[in-house]
Parts: C-alpha cells; structure tokens; sequence
C-alpha cells in the first residue's frame, strides 16, 4: 500500500528552501515553482514542482489529489517560475494511457516520491497506467 501524503512541518520548510533556491537559480534543471490561484479564496499558492519536458512539458502530481491539483483543475491555467522567469500557462489533464509514459519517467527521475506509488520501480505502462488516475497529470502548454 502506498504511503499517503501529509504536508507537515518539515515538508513546508523543504518547500522553503527549494523555493528559495530556485529563486536564486539553483534549484535545479526542472525544478520550478508553482503558482495557482485559490478556488475558493482566490489567493495564490506556490510549492515547487519538478517538470518533466521532452518534446512536451508535463506536470505531474505525484502526492495525488492535493489542493494545488484542484486549485489549478478550477483555475485552467497555472504559473510557473524559475530563476526570476515566470509564463502563465494552460493545463489540460491527460488519461491514463498518455499519462504512463510521463509517470515512468518522472518515477525514473524523482526517486523520493516513489513511497508514494503503488508500482514498483521498472513496472510496464499498463500497471503504470493503472496507477494514473491516482496521479494527475498535466500537459502544459502557452497561453
């Protein structure tokens, strides 16, 4: 059973730091931070996220159905930021069958979210696929 996520404490301090780093240009290649309206308060929200980008850009909510999913859901657009740089982008959720292929490589990529997963590292795209509807994922796209 894959272990459920609770933004505590140490999360929001990590969540910080990277936003900081990234702030500074040292947050890493595809780390980005995300900003997304509130549904309800209207107020914007940030947290840092990991892209996956190949010919696409991909955004990937390995934690599930967390507020900054729902919030960007609600809104159709979302920011992202890195190194002082920010674009307003477009966000379509895609199925299951197209989300496997980016949900194995950002299981590839970003090793910490595993727990979080109920496939193994090396699972084929069907069992990967079976998984994504508890992992949205986005492809982003200009405005």
């Amino acid at each position: 059973m894959p272990r459920t996520y609770r933004r505590g404490p140490a999360r929001r301090a990590v969540n910080a730091v990277i936003k900081l780093l990234d702030r500074g240009g040292l947050g890493g290649r595809h780390t980005y931070t995300l900003t997304v309206k509130g549904r309800r308060t209207g107020l914007s929200r940030s947290t840092p996220v990991r892209l996956i980008e190949d010919r696409e850009r991909w955004l990937v909510a390995p934690y599930g159905e967390v507020a900054w999913v729902r919030n960007a859901r609600a809104a159709g657009e979302v920011e992202v930021s890195r190194r002082g740089r920010t674009q307003r982008l477009r966000i379509e959720q895609v199925p299951p069958h197209e989300a496997a292929p980016v949900l194995k490589e950002y299981l590839k990529q970003v090793t910490v979210v595993r727990p979080f997963f109920d496939v193994k590292h090396g699972a084929s795209l069907a069992e990967i696929a079976a998984e994504a509807p508890r992992h949205p994922v986005f492809r982003l796209t200009p405005l």
